[in-house]
């Protein structure tokens, strides 16, 4: 009675003590093909991360205006990651890299790109955070970093993402707390470590505070892809892909629309399309007087709404667009040229 009632305090709350997992992840990994894996307790946790491609319902051609990035994503990453037999070389120089970063102003594409890549080399994507890691016992913390790289291994070819890597993979200091300096040191060596030079296992990380990575972590990231605020002709390729099902009106001025967002962000350009997108509907409303009759018709039958103009995305000005303030983001030069970074495809 005594084992039995000391088993059952150990296994209710001692260190090993897991949640269970969830169904929905492990059987993401048998429709990827692994089917037969055995896994321990920290591996089973990290289960519970994976996100399969078919739930992600972005690709790269709902990117506008990063073609250089995508291109060179496709080329340098994709292909030696999920196809080494193309890229046989007695040099070992044809080979995917260990760790792609993406940089750049908030809502400019960064997780998106992820997401896509995701979606495109069908390689098993861990999205991790840094909560994932963490635990409250001593040394646990450790194990499941152990438990990230290894279940990265047997299901390889792997991604495993960090967005805002910044906050989980700083700039170590003599403050760090002993568990976090422990957790980033075993992170390091096994993600390039004695035994990971044959794995095919790319850590992608995105941040907007590039300058608080680890100068460690950034040696393991040698292929940096700088996401700038998009240009003109960026912005206006954005906006006929948010636009693209939307009734306009004819001879629809996007070019024009595209020059007067200057210093937006790609999210930013997705809310100005929505607020305009709305001012139709709330039309619609006003004239319905609030019946509620004709309300619920409408939803039973296609809504009638007139197609958006121009003077729907500006304010009363008709040059600031509206309900938007342009980012105010300030870029340093040596940041933005950063060896390894790339600017264009490889």
């Amino acid at each position: 009675m005594a084992e039995t009632l000391e088993q059952w305090m150990l296994d209710s709350w001692g260190p090993t003590k897991r949640k269970e997992v969830k169904a929905k992840p492990l059987e993401a990994l048998k429709k990827m093909g692994h089917v037969d894996l055995q896994l321990d307790e920290y591996e089973k946790t990290i289960a519970s991360e994976i996100i399969h491609p078919d739930d992600i319902n972005v690709s790269f051609d709902d990117i506008g205006g990063l073609d250089h990035i995508v291109s060179s994503l496709q080329e340098s990453i994709i292909l030696p990651l999920v196809y080494p037999s193309l890229f046989t070389s007695n040099s070992g120089l044809l080979t995917a890299p260990k760790g792609v970063l993406l940089y750049g102003p908030p809502g400019c594409g960064k997780t998106m790109l992820a997401k896509a890549l995701a979606k495109e080399s069908k390689a098993t994507f861990i999205n991790i955070a840094a909560s994932v890691l963490t635990n409250k016992w001593f040394g646990e913390s450790n194990k499941l970093v152990a438990g990230l790289f290894s279940l990265a291994r047997k299901t390889q070819p792997s991604i495993i993402f960090i967005d805002e890597i910044d906050s989980f993979l700083r700039e170590r200091s003599k403050g760090d707390h002993e568990v976090t300096a422990m957790m980033k040191a075993e992170f390091m060596t096994l993600w390039d470590g004695l035994l990971s030079a044959s794995d095919r296992i790319l850590v992608l990380g995105a941040t907007n505070r590039i300058r608080d990575i680890d100068s460690a972590i950034l040696r393991r990231m040698p292929k940096r892809f700088p996401v700038h605020l998009p240009d003109v002709n960026q912005r206006e390729k954005i906006l006929y892909l948010m636009l693209k099902d939307m009734p306009l009106e004819p001879n629809f001025p996007m070019r024009n629309l595209a020059e007067y967002s200057e210093g937006l962000s790609g999210s930013d350009l997705k809310e100005l399309c929505r607020n305009a997108a709305m001012l139709p509907v709330r039309e619609f409303v006003r004239k319905a007087g609030g019946d509620v009759s004709v309300l619920a018709k409408s939803q039973e039958e296609a809504f009638e709404l007139r197609p958006l103009t121009i003077t729907d995305f500006m304010e009363p000005d008709g040059i600031t667009p509206a309900g938007i303030v342009p980012h105010s983001y300030l870029e340093d030069d040596d940041e933005l040229t950063l060896d390894g970074a790339d600017d264009g495809p490889a």
